[in-house]
């Protein structure tokens, strides 16, 4: 009987591991299944772009597998039982169990709400295709309106900045004010952040620092000060939560519903399950815990499928270095910040601003659009077998310990 790997979740993370699974186990060991609600590979770090108004192509989920030996299911994960190895999925059929030996969680994250009344009920957000394409369609019936409009975004980190400046940008009729409950970027260096300042100037955004949104209506929103501000669309950028679909399943989970696992992604409580990208807490080689972000979902995806293969293989796992350089900032499209950070996660005092900033992040964009377009590049005629331990271990036992760990940088 063949290994079943199933990975929940097809975003930057989830893709990538499957593709690399794919391209280190022999298919005739393994089978692996990749379950999304969606038939579409969202470039997540584009939304806001989608928002504005840009046309963004988005490939198939079909063609990204197309030839990998890969199995599609598109439809919605419910539950999560890893004490059975069975994971629930709803689809248009109404819905099946999928039982799995070996579980790559990457549900990812959505837009956190943190209590505020009404952010359900009226506010917008990024993180996700569907929501953005229906914050487009309501920004194009303002334009079509006539006289432009009033656009709140409300967060200080920089899903927030991304989407402001991105809108004043695209759409120089509407009106667009950022709300931060602090200041905006501030964990950039002073001289980054005087450059978001002019950027935001330039623009024509209003920046109101210092405002905490208490409640989120129709056509405005009320602050904690007792101040009214006028809304023809408040976008809601403050912060990300993950589904409580770990914790229901009895995982262990941090406070926010993060899967707790080890240092190659393992869950600390069930050894058949690996959380990857936003999903998973892990704690990078500074002792701090890694941000939800791109990079993470690539660095946690790389060292998830190491120590897959090396535990069903019996092959050394190896250390996949766990660090973040950086944030890369678009200020619409052509403009840009790039913020180093140190081993600390502190900002250092310089920092590259402007077109080159803004191009070198369409590069990083346009490599990870790559990747995820040829999830197996590379893969090798001839790919690891099984241990006879591995392939035949049931659901929510460990896998053999034969394998060594190294640390590479």
């Amino acid at each position: 009987m063949k290994h079943r790997i199933v990975v929940i979740g097809a975003g930057y993370a989830g893709t990538h591991a499957a593709g690399h699974l794919a391209r280190r186990l022999s298919p005739a060991d393994t089978a692996i299944t990749v379950v999304n609600a969606e038939p579409d590979f969202v470039e997540r770090l584009r939304l806001h772009q989608l928002a504005a108004g840009q046309d963004l192509p988005a490939p198939t989920l079909a063609d990204v597998f197309a030839g990998t030996g890969i199995r599609l299911r598109l439809g919605r994960v419910t539950t999560v039982d890893p004490e059975r190895g069975i994971v629930t999925v709803a689809d248009a059929d109404g819905g099946a169990e999928l039982a799995y030996d070996t579980l790559v969680y990457a549900l990812g994250s959505h837009v956190a709400d943190h209590g505020v009344p009404g952010v359900a009920e009226h506010a917008f957000d990024v993180t996700g295709r569907p929501s953005a394409l229906r914050l487009r369609e309501h920004l194009d019936g303002l334009g079509r309106r006539g006289g432009g409009g009033r656009v709140l975004v409300v967060g200080d980190g920089l899903t927030g900045i991304e989407t402001a400046t991105e809108i004043a940008e695209s759409r120089p009729a509407l009106s667009v004010a950022l709300i931060a409950d602090g200041e905006p970027a501030a964990r950039l260096s002073p001289g980054a952040r005087s450059h978001l300042r002019r950027a935001c100037d330039r623009l024509g955004i209003t920046v109101l620092e210092h405002t905490r949104v208490e409640a989120v209506e129709a056509t405005r929103v009320r602050c904690a000060d007792g101040t009214v501000l006028a809304s023809d669309a408040t976008v809601w950028t403050a912060g990300f939560t993950v589904d409580p679909i770990a914790a229901a399943g009895g995982l262990e989970v941090t406070d926010s519903g993060r899967i707790v696992v080890d240092r190659t992604m393992r869950s600390v409580s069930h050894p058949n399950v690996y959380a990857v990208g936003d999903s998973a807490y892990a704690l990078g080689d500074n002792g701090l815990p890694l941000p939800m972000s791109c990079a993470t979902a690539g660095y946690t995806g790389r060292q998830a499928t190491e120590a897959i293969v090396g535990h069903l293989t019996g092959r050394r796992i190896e250390h996949v270095k766990l660090s973040y350089a950086g944030n890369h900032i678009s200020l619409g499209r052509k403009d840009g910040i790039l913020q180093m950070v140190d081993d600390e996660a502190r900002a250092k005092p310089t920092y590259v601003a402007g077109r080159k900033a803004a191009r070198i992040k369409a590069g990083i964009l346009a490599m990870s659009r790559w990747a995820v377009s040829h999830p197996t590049f590379g893969m090798p005629t001839r790919r690891h077998r099984l241990a006879a331990t591995a392939s035949t271990a049931p659901a929510g036992s460990a896998a053999p310990d034969a394998a060594t760990e190294t640390t590479t940088a």
